[in-house]
C-alpha cells in the first residue's frame, strides 16, 4: 500500500507544479510563488506537526491517565507496543460514552493513544486490544508526519491557487498573455484545489487501510478489529457522536462526525464495510478461521 501512497504524494506533487507554473507565468515568475506558497504551508503545518500532540488533546477533551487510573488500559497499550517494539505511548482517557480512539505525536517515543469511556465500556477485552494495534500502528508508520506533509502540499497550492484567483480578478500580472493562458490559469485555479483535496483525502484513506493491516498483524486478531468496527459504527447509527473539531476527524479509528455517510471520495475514511472485508481477507491468511 505505501507503493500508492507514493504514487499520491507524486500526483500531489505535480499538481503543485502545474498550478505553480499556470499561475506563476501570469505573474512573472512560477518558481518564486511555489516557493512562497510551500514556504507558507511549510509554516502552518511544521507548528502543529510538532504540538500535535497537545493540540490534539486539548481539542478533543483527551486527558493523560496514570497507570494506577487505568490499570487495564494501560497494561493493554504495553503489551501492543512491546509487539510493535515501539516505546509505550503516554494513555488518555476522554470523557465520552461515544465509542472511538485516536494516535497522535510525532512518532515513537513521543506518542498517545486516547480512547473515549465509551470505547472501554462496550469492547471486550480482545477488541479493544485490536483497536489499540490499529492505533499503534499508525504510531509505529509516522502518519502523522504523513498526513502533515500531505497537509503541506495541499495547503501550498490551495494558497497558490488563491493568489492565482485574486491576482487574475484585480487584474494584475502580465496584460499581454493571450485569453487562453489567463482561462487555463483560472481554470487550474478553482480545480488544482479540489484535486489536491480528493488526493490528500486518498492518502488518508490508505493509512486507515494500513494501520488495520498493522494492528491485525502485531495483536493477531484481525476479526476482533473487524468486531470493533461494527460495533463503533454501530453506535454512530445510534446517535452516540462525538462533539470534535472537523479537522481531526481524520485521526480517529472511525470517522466520529455525525449525519449521513459521506460518498468514499470525499471520506477521510474507507466504508467500515470496506474495512471488513479486507480485515476477514486478513484473517484468512493468517490462518484464521470464523463464524
Amino acid at each position: 500500500m505505501m507503493g500508492r501512497v507514493i504514487l499520491l504524494f507524486g500526483i500531489m506533487t505535480g499538481l503543485l507544479m502545474l498550478v505553480g507554473y499556470a499561475i506563476g507565468s501570469l505573474f512573472g515568475n512560477p518558481l518564486t510563488a511555489v516557493e512562497l506558497s510551500l514556504a507558507m504551508a511549510l509554516l502552518m503545518n511544521l507548528i502543529t506537526y510538532l504540538y500535535s500532540d497537545k493540540i490534539v488533546l486539548s481539542m478533543s477533551g483527551a486527558r493523560i491517565v496514570s497507570e494506577a487510573e487505568y490499570p487495564r488500559l494501560h497494561r493493554i497499550v504495553e503489551r501492543v507496543a512491546n509487539a510493535a517494539n515501539i516505546p509505550k505511548p503516554k494513555v488518555a482517557v476522554i470523557d465520552s460514552n461515544a465509542p472511538n480512539a485516536f494516535a497522535t505525536g510525532r512518532g515513537p517515543g513521543r506518542s498517545v493513544v486516547a480512547v473515549t469511556r465509551g470505547l472501554m465500556s462496550i469492547l471486550n477485552e480482545d477488541e479493544l486490544e485490536a483497536v489499540i494495534g490499529h492505533e499503534v500502528t499508525h504510531i509505529k508508520n509516522r502518519d502523522i508526519l504523513i498526513s502533515t506533509i500531505a497537509a503541506t502540499l495541499a495547503g501550498a497550492i490551495s494558497y497558490l491557487a488563491f493568489l492565482g484567483r485574486w491576482g487574475l480578478l484585480w487584474g494584475t500580472g502580465d496584460r499581454r498573455r493571450d485569453e487562453g493562458s489567463i482561462v487555463a490559469a483560472l481554470l487550474t485555479a478553482i480545480l488544482a484545489p479540489i484535486a489536491a483535496t480528493l488526493v490528500q483525502l486518498a492518502i488518508s484513506r490508505e493509512r486507515e487501510y494500513e494501520a488495520d493491516e498493522g494492528g491485525a498483524k502485531i495483536t493477531g486478531k484481525p476479526m476482533d478489529l473487524a468486531n470493533a468496527l461494527i460495533k463503533i459504527s454501530g453506535a454512530k447509527r445510534f446517535g452516540l457522536t462525538l462533539n470534535v473539531n472537523p479537522s481531526t476527524s481524520h485521526m480517529w479509528i472511525v470517522n466520529p462526525l455525525g449525519g449521513s455517510t459521506l460518498e468514499e471520495l470525499f471520506s477521510t475514511h474507507p466504508p467500515v464495510e470496506k474495512r471488513v472485508e479486507r480485515l476477514k481477507k486478513i484473517a484468512r491468511e493468517m490462518g484464521i478461521y470464523y463464524m
